[in-house]
């Protein structure tokens, strides 16, 4: 099992900035990648960025040029920072990992979630 424990969340104005964090625990070894999900009110959960082992990233087209996401391997920890935060980045944002188990197999695990508004 992996367990995944979120901090960072908060209220912010708009343009202001928040960093985002998810330690990984437990059995964490074979963690390919890990990753940021967000789900606003009454809107589906989406992908917000993600991080493989080797550093490759990829982030949601609305937050690009805003959020960065970065890992430390040896603390098996991800981050998110964000940037020039908007209303419409109000949601709470979930922490993925993806772990190989077997052959061509991936299971997923979720932190908890964490709240971040943006608001004046």
């Amino acid at each position: 099992q992996v367990q995944l424990v979120e901090s960072g969340g908060g209220l912010v104005l708009p343009g202001g900035s928040l960093r985002l964090s998810c330690a990984a625990s437990g059995s964490v070894v074979r963690i390919t990648a890990m990753g940021w999900y967000r789900q606003g009110t009454g809107k589906e959960r989406e992908l917000v960025a993600s991080i493989t082992r080797t550093g490759s990233t990829n982030y949601a087209d609305s937050v690009k040029g805003r959020f960065t996401i970065s890992s430390d391997n040896a603390k098996n920890t991800v981050y998110l920072q964000m940037n020039s935060l908007k209303p419409e980045d109000t949601a709470v944002y979930y922490c993925n990992v993806q772990k190989v188990t077997g052959w061509a197999h991936v299971d997923d695990y979720w932190g908890q979630g964490t709240q971040v508004t943006v608001s004046s």
